[in-house]
């Protein structure tokens, strides 16, 4: 399923208030990058989940979100630290934005755990 236009523009809209994002098309999806970072994603199915570590991820918890996972060609079950957000962050941009910050911060810590040579945002 390809995601439209109008999608995307929803996303960049969802997301306008966080400083210098890119959203790019991949896998049938989005990813929604800072500084080269991808904070965010959706699959294309109109939910988007914030990247989590273990900082976080009782925020989502407390909210009764759900971890964002998908099933490999041999039939496993991968993690990549999202979880999708609170459907009430649509209605709310300046909660949205403390969120995004809180999953642009994630990314980062997950990034600086990367050998130096790996890592995209380089301090």
């Amino acid at each position: 399923m390809a995601v439209s236009d109008e999608f995307i523009a929803y996303v960049r809209d969802l997301f306008a208030e966080v400083p210098n994002i890119a959203i790019r098309k991949m896998f049938g999806g989005i990813g929604i990058f800072r500084h080269k970072l991808m904070f965010a994603l959706s699959t294309g199915d109109g939910n988007i989940a914030l990247k989590a570590d273990a900082h976080t991820i009782p925020d989502f918890q407390a909210e009764d979100c759900t971890e964002w996972v998908y099933e490999t060609k041999d039939r496993k079950v991968k993690s990549m630290g999202y979880w999708y957000m609170p459907e009430r962050l649509a209605d709310d941009p300046d909660e949205l934005l403390l969120w995004a910050e809180e999953a642009f911060e994630a990314a980062v810590r997950a990034d600086q755990n990367k050998p130096p040579s790996q890592r995209k945002l380089k301090m």
